[in-house]
C-alpha cells in the first residue's frame, strides 16, 4: 500500500467513527462537534484526491459556516441540549433505514463502477475555473437556494429566540 492509501484508510475510519458518533451523540453540541471531525476528514479526502479548491472549500463552508450557523441556531432558540434531546425510542426504525439507505447506495456504486471495468478508469482534471464556471452558470438556482435556505434558518432562530414583551 502506497502513502496516499495509508492516509485514505485513516481518514475514512476517523470520519466513519465520528460519523456515528454524530447521531448516537447524546449531547446536540457534542453532535456539532462530531460533524466537524466528519466534515475535516471529508476534505481530507478531496485533499488526497488532488481536488484542492473542493476541499478548502469543504473546510470553509461546511465546518466554518454550517456548523457555526448550527451552534447559533442552537444557542439562539435555547433548546434543550440534555442527554433527553436526542434520546428516541424508534431507533430499530432508523437503523431499518439506514441499512436501507446503505444497500442503495452499494447497490448505485456497483452500477455505476462494475468491477471488470475497474482498470479503466480515466482521471478528470478539472481546474478551479471550471469548477467556478459550472457552480455559477450551471447550478446557480441551487447555489442561491441554499443561501436563502440558510438565512431563512438564521432569521427563523432569531425570531424565536427573541422575547415577546407584549403576552
Amino acid at each position: 500500500m502506497s502513502a496516499q492509501e495509508y492516509a485514505f484508510t485513516v481518514l475514512a475510519v476517523v470520519g466513519g467513527l465520528s460519523a456515528i458518533a454524530v447521531v448516537t451523540a447524546r449531547n446536540v453540541v457534542h453532535a456539532a462537534l462530531y460533524l466537524v471531525v466528519t466534515l475535516l476528514s471529508v476534505g481530507g479526502v478531496y485533499l488526497l484526491l488532488g481536488a484542492e479548491f473542493v476541499a478548502w472549500v469543504q473546510i470553509l463552508i461546511y465546518v466554518g459556516a454550517i456548523v457555526i450557523l448550527f451552534l447559533f441556531g442552537l444557542m439562539l432558540t435555547k433548546a434543550p441540549i440534555g442527554r433527553d434531546t436526542l434520546d428516541n425510542q424508534q431507533r430499530w426504525l432508523g437503523a431499518l433505514v439506514g441499512v436501507g439507505v446503505f444497500a442503495g447506495l452499494v447497490f448505485l456504486i456497483q452500477e455505476a463502477f462494475p468491477v471488470q471495468d475497474a482498470e479503466r478508469f480515466e482521471t478528470f482534471h478539472a481546474t478551479t475555473d471550471a469548477v467556478g464556471e459550472s457552480i455559477f452558470r450551471n447550478y446557480v438556482l441551487p447555489f442561491e437556494a441554499v443561501s436563502f435556505l440558510l438565512l431563512a434558518a438564521l432569521i427563523g432562530a432569531i425570531v424565536l429566540a427573541r422575547k415577546d414583551d407584549a403576552s
